[in-house]
């Protein structure tokens, strides 16, 4: 059984930082495609970042400001978030794919294990 927590998540000013974390348990994250995503109330999930063995997928809105990067011996996934802005607020959500490739899109359809999400308040 896969289990995603996350971590990290909490109220910045514009401008500011967050450092979101995830960690796995139960059966190995490695080589699985791994994301994060975001939802905001009344809102669909849309992908922020995904990454496989190589370099990460963004959002167009997220790139240069945000960095995914995975740690397989630790079973660690984070995302490093910069220079956010009002419009990165919602729920984050670590997500784990059941394929070792990562789709070609930021799609959730192509997730099955998801956290509990953590939230991240941007204030201006």
């Amino acid at each position: 059984q896969v289990r995603l927590e996350e971590s990290g998540g909490g109220t910045v000013q514009v401008g500011g930082s967050l450092r979101l974390s995830c960690a796995a348990s139960g059966v190995t994250h490695s080589p699985y495609c791994m994301g994060w995503f975001r939802q905001e109330p009344g809102k669909e999930r849309i992908g922020v970042a995904i990454i496989g063995a190589g370099m990460g997928m963004y959002d167009d809105s997220v790139k240069g400001r945000f960095t995914i990067s995975r740690d397989n011996a630790k079973k660690e996934l984070t995302l490093q978030m910069n220079n956010l802005n009002v419009e990165d607020t919602g729920i984050y959500y670590c997500a784990r794919a059941s394929v070792f490739a990562c789709p070609d899109k930021l799609d959730p359809s192509a997730f099955m294990f998801w956290g509990q999400g953590t939230q991240v308040t941007v204030s201006s």
